[in-house]
């Protein structure tokens, strides 16, 4: 990670539950220039109250910890006016979109690698060396709706814009994300993501498919009042009948 002449390392605490995920992080910031450890603490609850004494720069969070979660301690921090850049570090995938709602810099799946750790902390020194706040941003109008993805990809999670993506399935308590020939899986019902999809970029077309509206090339009348969208890149998807209106509507029939 490089530092720019003047700065200070990042004075960082790290959280989590496993010791010998705690001497692993241990090792790996100490390897790492720019980083400065100034305590550990083994459960959330304690870990607030360092970081109340300490006022660290960063924290490195676990996500399942017992008194307190990683994400209640992300809760908590939100709250405040100057609160600590924090970096998920956790070895359940299925937590990143709650982490990045909390304003989480990154999300570093373990085992962690030096290589990725030194990445997650580098956006960290980006933001500070913008003059980027890591308090969080209030909601508006324009902001409420999800404009991005993280996902799981081999060991690390890959960020994807809500703007590149196709379809949406659902596969039982997933989704699948198609975008561009490729397709992604994320630990969310699709009746919970569509509620947080921008209904002006996105409509839902069955109960188990949400479309990407300038994805559909039109829509075609199978007879008996079946209704179907053919999509841009010549896709066939029924719609069910619940959804049809809406559809049609869309098409301002």
């Amino acid at each position: 990670m490089t530092i720019e002449p003047g700065s200070e390392a990042l004075r960082t605490l790290i959280v989590d539950d496993e010791p010998l995920a705690v001497e692993r992080l241990q090792v790996i910031c100490a390897k790492l220039e720019g980083v400065t450890v100034i305590g550990t603490a083994g459960d959330g609850e304690a870990g607030l109250r360092l970081i109340d004494a300490l006022e660290p720069d960063l924290v490195l969070l676990d996500m399942t910890m017992p008194l307190k979660d990683g994400l209640g301690v992300a809760r908590v921090l939100a709250t405040r006016s100057k609160p600590p850049a924090v970096i998920f570090v956790t070895a359940h995938d299925h937590f990143a979109v709650e982490a990045f709602d909390l304003e989480a810099v990154d999300y570093v799946l373990k085992p962690v690698s030096p290589e990725r750790l030194q990445r997650a902390v580098q956006r960290v020194g980006q933001r500070r060396g913008q003059g980027a706040s890591v308090a969080p941003i209030p909601a508006t109008a324009e902001s409420e709706w999800l404009t991005e993805f993280w996902v799981p990809h081999r060991s690390e999670l890959v960020r994807v814009a809500a703007a590149d993506i196709d379809r949406i399935d659902a596969e039982r308590d997933y989704v699948r994300l198609h975008v561009n020939g490729q397709s992604y899986m994320l630990l969310q019902t699709i009746t919970s993501l569509e509620e947080r999809l921008d209904p002006t970029q996105f409509i839902r077309i069955h109960r188990s498919c949400i479309l990407r509206q300038d994805r559909i090339g039109g829509l075609r009348h199978e007879g008996l009042g079946v209704w179907s969208a053919e999509t841009t890149a010549g896709q066939v998807l029924r719609i069910g009948r619940t959804y049809l209106a809406k559809v049609k509507k869309l098409a301002g029939r």
